[in-house]
């Protein structure tokens, strides 16, 4: 989130437009510093995650790529979200190393404005990633035959409709970056003797109406979507169970892993978006404790790292609950060892060859010596 990357530890400089407000003063003796953790324990975690994030989404891109899979409205979301996630992943080594440099940040306006961005982006394209994948659910448990048999082409469930979804997704997260290309910047600290990657907003009300649209854009009206299509279809499944399709292990496979992947992302994401909110209000005026101030300031580089962890969890998700995905893997691994013990046999046939043929020319060479030496 670009707002907490300029406020963890530069946020007595105005121009970060974070939790700082003269009117907490007052509250200086709870004051600590919580410099060491940032830049020790929060870069190996932000390591760990890129580490583990990079692997696992780019093993779920190669495996619900394959053609098999990716003909599958349910599998074209979870592929968009792990390319999502894939993007993001990519880069938060650079915010690693931001925090190890001590918040300086040595790689240009350029990458300030495009790692910032990535974040906004995959912040917005997750969550609205997985409302699709539950409004799917629910209008293919609620409404079976309709989903199917729809007079109407925009309204069927295929495929194509699924990727002309998820393309307008992609394109709304775009125009979410927009801010965050206009008022990230590099902005050289004097007090702090560093190059910052911050976000300067004209004005102060900037940073709280960015934050609560992102409060209710990117969490809060998603999430009441999502639960609402889950309410639907465990209600449906109560009133009705006969309904569903006799066969029903493919389509409870499917909706453990859509209502897996969206716990994991409201476990992780809740925590960071209630102390923003709070942060906010904080700045329009809510007078909080002192202790409830000091909470919001030391708890917000955890909470964001436990969002950043969604990122990661997700791929472990796929594999662990979807038992068609871990099939698709072990049939790629065991194509992928075939194929490289066929090449190694190739290559051993092809020495082998090369060094019959030597002998035979070796042979041929001595023969023609010894008869050369007859004559």
């Amino acid at each position: 989130m670009e707002s907490c990357h300029s406020c963890l530890n530069l946020s007595t400089t105005n121009e970060s437009g974070a939790l700082h407000d003269p009117s907490n003063q007052s509250c200086d003796f709870l004051s600590f510093s919580s410099s060491h953790y940032q830049q020790t324990i929060i870069p190996v975690i932000y390591f760990l995650i890129f580490i583990l994030g990079f692997l696992g989404n780019t093993l779920a891109v190669c495996v619900l790529g394959q053609k098999s899979l990716r003909c599958s409205v349910a599998n074209t979301y979870l592929l968009n979200l792990a390319l999502s996630d894939l993007i993001f992943i990519s880069a938060l080594v650079f915010w690693a190393v931001h925090y190890l440099r001590e918040y300086d940040w040595p790689f240009g306006w350029f990458m300030c404005k495009l790692c910032g961005s990535l974040t906004s982006l995959n912040t917005y394209a997750s969550i609205y990633f997985i409302m699709g994948m539950s409004i799917d659910r629910y209008r293919v448990i609620v409404y079976p035959l309709h989903s199917h048999c729809s007079e109407s082409a925009y309204n069927a469930r295929t495929v194509f409709n699924a990727r002309c979804v998820c393309g307008v997704i992609w394109i709304l997260a775009m125009l979410t970056t927009i801010p965050v290309l206009v008022f990230r910047q590099t902005h050289y600290s004097v007090e702090h003797n560093v190059t910052a990657c911050v976000m300067i907003y004209p004005d102060r009300l900037w940073h709280g109406m960015l934050t609560l649209a992102k409060n209710i854009f990117g969490f809060v009206i998603p999430f009441l979507v999502i639960a609402l299509c889950y309410s639907r279809i465990r209600c449906h499944l109560l009133v009705s169970p006969e309904l569903v399709e006799p066969d029903s292990s493919r389509l409870e496979r499917a909706r453990r892993i859509a209502f897996a992947i969206v716990m994991a992302f409201f476990l992780c994401w809740f925590p960071f978006h209630t102390l923003s909110f709070m942060g906010v209000l904080q700045e329009l005026g809510v007078h909080w404790s002192c202790e409830v101030q000091q909470v919001i300031r030391v708890m917000m580089a955890p909470a964001l790292c436990l969002g950043f962890a969604n990122s990661a969890i997700n791929p472990l998700l796929y594999c662990f609950v979807g038992n068609r995905f871990r099939q698709q893997l072990r049939r790629l691994w065991k194509a992928k060892v075939q194929k490289i013990g066929t090449k190694r046999h190739d290559s051993l046939s092809m020495q082998i060859s090369s060094v019959s043929r030597k002998l035979s020319n070796t042979k041929d060479t001595m023969a023609s010596l010894s008869v050369e030496d007859k004559l």
